[in-house]
């Protein structure tokens, strides 16, 4: 087996790693000799014993667990994580002839902290969120084509933007196999380009899709207003459920520009408008009473811990006023993809939302990511999508 460089933990770190969190903290590392960033390491408590192997990148989080058992990081290795995760998906039924779109690797919910892989038809999409994944892209590229075989016909890199600058500089987003083109995929039977090179994230937010179908039993003869619509997936859905009128509003020309595009796809253009404006500018100025329902999934308002409280009085402000524009006995469909606002400050916050609107409400459903985005147990910092479906009394 290989000999990998010996990082030594100190005593009173050992119970986290024993519980199996894939996170060491600097903090939590004794002095050691200079380590290249990205570099596979042995983590070994204070006197020798082994504890866990992953890689070393100099920061807070010093090292990313790969496994807590003494084996090789080789090709083995990499296909049996990729191929377990796409068992997974598939026993699940998340693949399947409706559905060619989904997340086949979710960082630490499938064992590979810093990594994501997104598939969209054909297309495999990959982001690394640390040098060390960065750098075994192709151990990670030859066990994708394993897996996936002629399923795919593209890898693209898309992680210039989530990685380190240092890093960074020297990269640049690219396909690693094929080559880069816009792209349709099926969700639930729903048709969506997909603007993977530019848009957001890796170019679609899969991790909605439950919530997407969820939307559709509060669609049917409603008129809906999508704020932060995006490339409108929740617009689509409701459309296709049989709402009366959606409404979808951004203020990304670039956005608005695909969703149009995706509209175009379906069959009720005509009940559809999109608006480029400010989502809070927009809620001053309309009326109440005018939609039955409202769905606001803004982007993380907070991406560090001392943004928390800014955070939670913007969220609790757009609330506010969504709540108070329904009409009586209509629905609104809440999120927060903050990893730092938690399940119940963020359920406490639409709460001090519905003091201020002067609504009653009522919780009915308590929603989160797609199984296609598991949380690791040991990992509770994974489930960062929460989302609460309200009916509003008169």
């Amino acid at each position: 087996m290989t000999s990998y460089p010996q990082l030594k933990i100190k005593d009173d770190r050992l119970p986290s790693i024993q519980r199996r969190h894939p996170w060491i903290f600097s903090r939590g590392i004794l002095k050691h000799n200079p380590i290249e960033d990205g570099e596979i390491v042995e983590i070994v408590s204070r006197h020798g014993h082994f504890q866990a192997i992953g890689y070393y990148q100099d920061g807070s989080i010093m090292v990313r667990v790969l496994t807590f058992i003494q084996e090789e990081i080789d090709h083995a290795f990499w296909l049996g994580k990729i191929q377990e995760a796409y068992n997974l998906r598939k026993n699940l039924g998340i693949i399947s002839d409706q559905t060619n779109a989904y997340r086949l690797l979710h960082g630490e919910g499938d064992g590979l902290p810093g990594l994501v892989v997104d598939i969209y038809a054909e297309i495999a999409v990959v982001q690394c969120h640390a040098i060390g994944m960065h750098r075994q892209l192709p151990a990670i590229q030859r066990a994708l084509e394993t897996v996936l075989g002629d399923q795919i016909t593209t890898i693209y890199d898309k992680s210039k933007n989530t990685l380190p600058e240092k890093y960074s500089n020297n990269i640049s987003n690219g396909p690693i196999k094929g080559e880069a083109t816009e792209t349709e995929i099926l969700e639930n039977g729903h048709r969506f380009y997909v603007d993977f090179l530019t848009g957001q994230k890796t170019g679609f937010f899969l991790d909605q899709r439950d919530n997407r179908a969820m939307l559709s039993h509060f669609s049917k003869d409603k008129v809906v207003l999508n704020l932060y619509c995006y490339t409108g997936g929740f617009s689509i859905y409701a459309l296709e459920a049989g709402a009366k009128a959606v409404l979808s509003i951004d203020a990304s020309k670039t956005a608005i520009s695909l969703l149009e595009k995706n509209i175009a796809l379906t069959d009720h253009a005509d009940k559809h408008e999109s608006l480029v404006q400010d989502v809070n500018q927009y809620l001053k100025e309309i009326p109440t009473g005018v939609y039955d329902t409202i769905i606001v999934d803004p982007p993380a308002f907070a991406k560090s811990v001392r943004k928390k409280h800014n955070a939670i009085q913007a969220y609790k402000r757009v609330n506010s006023m969504a709540l108070q524009k329904l009409k009586p006995g209509g629905t609104l469909f809440t999120f927060s993809c903050s990893q730092v606002i938690d399940q119940q400050l963020f359920y406490d916050t639409i709460t001090a939302a519905a003091i201020d609107a002067g609504r009653n409400c009522r919780v009915i459903r308590h929603l989160s990511q797609g199984s296609d985005h598991p949380v690791n147990i040991f990992h509770p910092e994974g489930k960062y999508l929460k989302g609460l479906v309200l009916v509003v009394e008169g």
